[in-house]
C-alpha cells in the first residue's frame, strides 16, 4: 500500500495540496480530457449525479453542464472549502465522507463520477461496491485513475504513493464489484506526461 492510501496521511496531504491543487491537477488532467470524458459519459439533463472525491469541483463544475441535480463529497474538508468557495451551495449539495462507506441510502444515484480519487482508497473494491449499491439499476459509473507506468523505476515510486493500476486491473476491479458493460480508455495531456486510465461501467438493470 502506498504512503497516501493511509486516510489520515492524505487528509493532511490535501490540507497543503488544496492550496495549489488546481494548478497542479492541470499538469494531468486537463479541462479537454475532463470534457471528452463528460461527452463519453453522457449524462442526461435530469440524471442525478454524485461526485466522489470532488475534491476543489474540477470534475463538479463540469458535471453541472449537463445536470443540475449533482452532490460532491469528499473526505478532506479542505478540498470542500475550496469546491464551496468556487461553486457555492445553490447548485450542489456537498459532503464529507468516504467513498469505501458512501453516506447514501441504495438506489440513490443515477450516475457516479470519480476523477483523480481511487489513487487514495485504502480498498478500491470495497469502494466500486458501495458505488454500485448507491446507483440505481441501469445506471451508470466512471472513475479515473492514474495509468500504471511503462518505467520499472517509476513503477516502483508509484507503488510507494499511491495506486496505479493498468486497464487489465481495472477491469477485474469493476467485474468484481458486478458491473456490466465496462470499457476503458487511456488519456494523455502531451507526450510524456502521466498518463490517466478512464474506467466506465454500468449497474445491471436487475441491480
Amino acid at each position: 500500500m502506498g504512503v497516501l492510501e493511509d486516510k489520515g496521511r492524505a487528509r493532511v496531504f490535501y490540507k497543503y495540496l488544496s492550496k495549489v491543487y488546481d494548478e497542479v491537477n492541470a499538469f494531468i488532467w486537463t479541462e479537454e480530457m475532463r470534457d471528452e470524458t463528460l461527452e463519453w459519459f453522457d449524462l442526461g439533463s435530469d440524471d442525478s449525479v454524485l461526485d466522489v472525491g470532488c475534491g476543489t469541483g474540477f470534475g463538479t463544475e463540469g458535471l453541472l453542464r449537463y445536470t443540475d441535480d449533482v452532490t460532491g463529497l469528499d473526505q478532506s474538508e479542505h478540498q470542500l472549502e475550496k469546491a464551496i468557495a468556487k461553486l457555492g451551495t445553490d447548485d450542489v449539495d456537498f459532503t464529507r465522507g468516504d467513498a469505501e462507506r458512501l453516506p447514501f441510502a441504495t438506489n440513490s444515484f443515477d450516475a457516479i463520477w470519480s476523477s483523480g480519487s481511487i489513487e487514495y482508497w485504502p480498498n478500491p473494491h470495497l469502494a466500486l461496491r458501495e458505488f454500485r449499491r448507491v446507483v440505481r439499476p441501469g445506471g451508470k459509473v466512471l472513475v479515473v485513475g492514474p495509468d500504471y507506468p511503462d518505467s520499472t523505476v517509476m513503477q516502483k515510486v508509484a507503488d510507494a504513493i499511491m495506486l496505479f493500476y493498468d486497464e487489465a486491473e481495472a477491469d477485474r476491479m469493476f467485474r468484481d464489484a458486478g458491473f456490466v458493460d465496462v470499457e476503458h480508455r487511456v488519456l494523455q495531456a502531451e507526450p510524456n506526461r502521466p498518463r490517466a486510465i478512464v474506467s466506465f461501467g454500468r449497474v445491471p438493470d436487475d441491480g
